[in-house]
């Protein structure tokens, strides 16, 4: 089982050396991440957007690497951007999309173009990877699904094993998040956990052993889970973190970036070919580590 993100970038330089498409390219922070990664032999880049603009940023970041990567030219027009970069996929041309420039909302528009786009499973989910002492964690949805209702939480809950298989974890232990260890009918989401959790024991939902409904504590602390009485596997040994709604997601995430100062990766599971859409503040090395995710998912 793959430990951390060290392990995880030598697995996938060890598997292929992957091509991602960056949609709208023509900004520092991707442009760091596709050096980062040539440099690394994790993977070439297609360049899509604005081609003046981006070979002025390679030949002001990285004149060693400035020639060394196929630039699409769809001018300034950021949706013309993501359509390109999903065209490229759909011909082969690519192992997965990351977002430059473009709006997250445009550029998941262009990837679930009823036509043209890229959806596989009804539902898609951001899973969100952090390096935690005890190993790789994963926390999901901050990112797509706002109120997910149940049947969008099963899904999730399978994007986000799917992601844990493919970092060797054959069997990960899912904790579904709530305020509370019991099932309160005033908290639905309490409800919708201990619904999963019993699906998953009459083996409905496989690969994995899920909890719920666990307050936070109870599902990293095995003390904690001890003194409330949970004698699960997954009692203080979360592998996957489900939270209830997006406003917790996405506060967990940055709590994990900006007061832990863990570092952090993201990926899209749900379509043809993973999604990557890190935060526009995140910087040239965790877009590489996101790279290196979506890489991870697919082999």
């Amino acid at each position: 089982m793959i430990k951390n993100f060290d392990e995880m970038i030598l697995r996938v330089k060890e598997a292929k050396r992957g091509t991602v498409v960056i949609a709208a390219a023509q900004t520092e922070s991707v442009l760091d991440a596709a050096i980062l990664a040539k440099k690394e032999g994790l993977a070439d880049s297609i360049l899509v957007g604005d081609a003046k603009a981006i070979q002025d940023l390679l030949d002001k970041l990285s004149p060693e690497y400035a020639h060394s990567f196929e630039i699409v030219d769809t001018g300034t027009d950021l949706t013309a951007a993501a359509a390109r970069a999903v065209e490229l996929i759909n011909q082969g041309k690519g192992d997965l999309i990351l977002k430059g420039k473009t709006e997250t909302s445009t550029l998941l528009r262009a990837v679930l173009d009823k036509e043209k786009g890229l959806r596989i499973s009804e539902v898609i989910s951001d899973v969100l990877a952090y390096e935690h002492p005890d190993g790789i964690k994963l926390m999901s949805d901050g990112g797509i699904n706002i109120l997910p209702e149940l049947k969008e939480k099963i899904a999730i809950i399978k994007n986000a094993v799917q992601v844990a298989h493919s970092l060797g974890n054959p069997n990960p232990k899912v904790a579904i998040l709530s305020a509370v260890e019991v099932v309160n009918p005033k908290m639905p989401a309490t409800i919708d956990a201990a619904l999963i959790a019993k699906m998953n024991e009459r083996r409905q939902i496989a690969g994995c052993i899920i909890e719920g409904p666990l307050a936070f504590d109870n599902a990293v602390d095995l003390v904690a889970a001890q003194m409330k009485g949970i004698t699960s596997p997954v009692g203080g040994a979360a592998d996957i973190m489900i939270v209830p709604n997006i406003e917790a997601g996405n506060i967990y995430g940055k709590m994990l970036t900006y007061y832990c100062k863990y570092r952090v990766a993201h990926v899209v599971m749900g379509t043809k070919a993973p999604i990557l859409i890190p935060s526009r503040a995140d910087d040239g090395e965790t877009k590489m580590l996101c790279m290196a995710l979506g890489l991870a998912s697919v082999l």
